[in-house]
């Protein structure tokens, strides 16, 4: 067990990238805190992994407070905390034309002020414990797609606070820092979006190749896997660094001009 006796806690994982690395750590030895906004799926989330291993906190981490209570609910469960998982995120279709100032400083809030938040939260129990923390990015932080304007600027911030604050609390605090940035990844919200945009639920199985070479796009599962090796002592004293996990090179690559279109192709 690669995670054993780890205190983590994991937002936004009630849903999506957030509950497979949740599923995956527990599997792994860990006890974690389940965080976000929707309960039902929640509590099906601590009933699947069973409550001696997991507790639900519903609230909306942009909250007044929200932070420290989201750590206090870990350390008072368990007795300490070993890392945190900032993955809650926002992912809103918007361009230069429809991000109004409302929208992108939401936006902000979620996908980079909250994590920096949480971290600063979280670091006296991290130091103690010579803990890490993951930030689940995106491939969008490096310049990102024209209808993901908002988001793609709150992940190439978040992005940059991983390298600055992976050298400086490793350095003062014993406390790495790491992020993923995930491609195109199939989760429950990927799916609602799509509806929304008019497709049929089964878009995902004939997609074109240029976005899809494998013939399908990532697993929640898989992103989850690659995350045990950095909440684990396995990846030692590497801090301050970001992999990106897609099935194509996002740098350099030229898609055909004739590629079809995918309504609000986002990724998270």
């Amino acid at each position: 067990m690669r995670l054993k006796h780890k205190v983590i806690i994991i937002t936004g994982s009630c849903t999506g990238i957030g509950k497979a690395i949740a599923i995956r750590c527990v599997a792994e030895g860990a006890k974690v805190v389940i965080h976000g906004l929707e309960k039902a799926w929640g509590e099906e989330v601590v009933s699947a992994l069973g409550k001696e291993n997991a507790v639900l906190y519903i609230e909306d981490i942009i909250n007044e407070g929200a932070p420290q209570r989201l750590v206090d609910v870990a350390v008072n469960t368990y007795g300490k905390l070993d890392a945190i998982v900032n993955n809650a995120a926002v992912v809103p279709s918007s361009n230069i034309h429809t991000t109004d100032l409302a929208l992108l400083r939401r936006t902000i809030e979620i996908n980079t002020v909250a994590p920096f938040a949480l971290i600063k939260a979280a670091l006296p129990h991290l130091s103690k414990q010579r803990g890490c923390v993951l930030n689940i990015g995106s491939v969008n932080a490096f310049s990102g797609e024209p209808n993901l304007l908002a988001y793609s600027m709150s992940k190439g911030a978040l992005m940059t606070m991983t390298q600055n604050l992976g050298d400086t609390l490793f350095r003062e605090e014993g406390v790495r820092v790491n992020q993923i940035n995930p491609g195109w990844v199939l989760t429950e919200n990927e799916t609602i979006r799509k509806r929304q945009h008019g497709l049929e639920d089964d878009w995902y199985k004939d997609l074109p190749n240029v976005y899809a070479p494998a013939g399908r796009i990532i697993w929640p599962k898989e992103i989850a896997a690659a995350a045990v090796y950095w909440l684990s002592d396995e990846s030692g004293p590497i801090s301050g660094q970001y992999v990106t996990l897609e099935q194509y090179p996002v740098i350099g690559r030229n898609p055909p001009k004739d590629t079809t279109t995918i309504p609000g192709h986002g990724r998270e």
